[in-house]
């Protein structure tokens, strides 16, 4: 592959609702992507191009990219938005490293953001029906007799769905299913989101984690600066954990609060130049994109299992095997998605009935796999995680000396994601 990672940032991943709250998913893009551009080294006529990732999209300014792009990089950079749930950073990643291999480009920025404290609501369709009929109207009782045929019921709002469309079900009712399917206790899956919140905060203590990460200035008077996550939890423990009840089947439920990721603001972004060039200009990359897979499954089944079944494409992609992976970096939607997806790469049977293959894929041990926390601790505002999750893995790539990585993302709608990355 010729994309290679030369640089990254993000801003602190914050709770909704609290520190980053005054913030739009474009005021976040643009810290992320200014800070990018400054970490590379280039200025904003080297960028050939900017994508960009968001879920929830601002219904103003549908094109998050092209808004951070005008206030960060010249006017004539073009830029356009994907999404794909919780893979909308890895799309924007994938698309950007396609446009390199195929000469479109030799240098883009990628990344995301997400502000769910900026949750766009809409009205009804009979309300909306109603507000453009008056908005016809000539006279003042041609403006008010649409109104006279609504309800009570018509003038609730209406927050975007967080079930999928297909099956009603939410994605943390998914992870209640597969816990109970695949035989995932309670106990394990707070020890896991324990595991999360203890890395998380050694990785903050020893500055790795606060060396991805730009402060952020707050508005109006740009005093008070945000320099860390805000969603690890030092104080947890297993005995606090399991005080939590269950939010998805009160009766038999194990996921909770406490072993799901919150919901969280943020943005991330990584300059990705082609190989030759870099060499050309002297800039050592952080990594190189070996090869990466989407795949997608019934949203019937088991929704967060698709990087089981992403991972061994990557991987074949990439010519190795999973024992070649010296670090593993797993979005942790639900603790209870984390350790389905491990079982099933660690089993047999799992790769000769889904997957075809006479053999587990299986995957590195534990203590190479989120060795600085997950999206459990660190939060996951959707759009970003994916850029957040490539900066993290290679950084550690380098600290440790390894060779190859893997990435592998879960996202609504059944879609796995999974990268192979390299140091060379």
């Amino acid at each position: 592959m010729n994309a290679a990672v030369i640089a990254g940032s993000r801003t602190p991943f914050a709770r909704s609702g609290t520190l980053l709250a005054e913030l739009t998913a474009i005021d976040l893009g643009k810290i992320a992507v200014r800070d990018a551009l400054a970490r590379s080294g280039l200025r904003g006529r080297d960028i050939d191009h900017l994508v960009y990732g968001t879920v929830v999209h601002d219904t103003q300014a549908p094109n998050i990219a092209r808004e951070v792009g005008l206030a960060v990089l010249p006017k004539d950079v073009p830029a356009f938005t994907v999404s794909r749930a919780c893979t909308s950073a890895n799309q924007a990643i994938t698309d950007a490293a396609e446009m390199i291999e195929v000469g479109q480009a030799e240098v883009v920025i990628a990344g995301g953001a997400e502000s769910l404290s900026h949750i766009p609501i809409t009205v009804s369709d009979r309300l909306s029906k109603a507000l453009v009929e008056a908005s016809r109207g000539k006279t003042l009782g041609q403006r008010l007799a649409p109104f006279r045929k609504l309800r009570p019921r018509d003038l609730i709002p209406v927050t975007p769905a967080i079930a999928e469309p297909t099956t009603g079900e939410t994605m943390g009712e998914s992870a209640e299913r597969m816990a109970k399917e695949n035989r995932i206790s309670r106990e394990e899956q707070d020890r896991w989101a324990l595991r999360s919140h203890q890395l998380a905060a050694a990785g903050t203590d020893d500055g790795r984690i606060p060396a991805e990460i730009v402060p952020v200035y707050l508005p109006p008077d740009y005093e008070t600066v945000v320099t860390l996550d805000n969603g690890i939890r030092r104080d947890t423990s297993m005995e606090k954990l399991a005080k939590l009840r269950p939010v998805f089947d009160r009766k038999y439920g194990t996921v909770t609060a406490g072993n799901a990721s919150p919901l969280t603001d943020g943005a991330s972004a990584v300059v990705l130049m082609h190989a030759e060039r870099a060499r050309a200009e002297g800039i050592e990359p952080m990594g190189y994109i070996r090869s990466w897979a989407w795949t997608a499954l019934d949203p019937g089944g088991q929704l967060l299992q698709g990087p089981a079944y992403a991972a061994p494409l990557a991987l074949d992609r990439a010519g190795l095997s999973m024992k070649d992976i010296g670090l593993m970096e797993m979005h942790e939607a639900f603790a209870a998605q984390v350790l389905s997806n491990l079982q099933a790469l660690a089993s047999k049977r799992f790769a000769r009935e889904e997957l075809g293959r006479s053999e587990a894929v299986g995957h590195p041990d534990e203590d190479r796999i989120n060795v600085m926390g997950g999206s459990i601790s660190i939060g996951h505002p959707f759009g970003a995680t994916g850029a957040r999750l490539t900066v993290t893995i290679l950084n550690e790539m380098a600290r440790r000396d390894v060779q190859f990585g893997l990435i592998t993302v879960c996202a609504a709608g059944g879609m796995g994601f999974a990268m192979v990355v390299e140091r060379r």
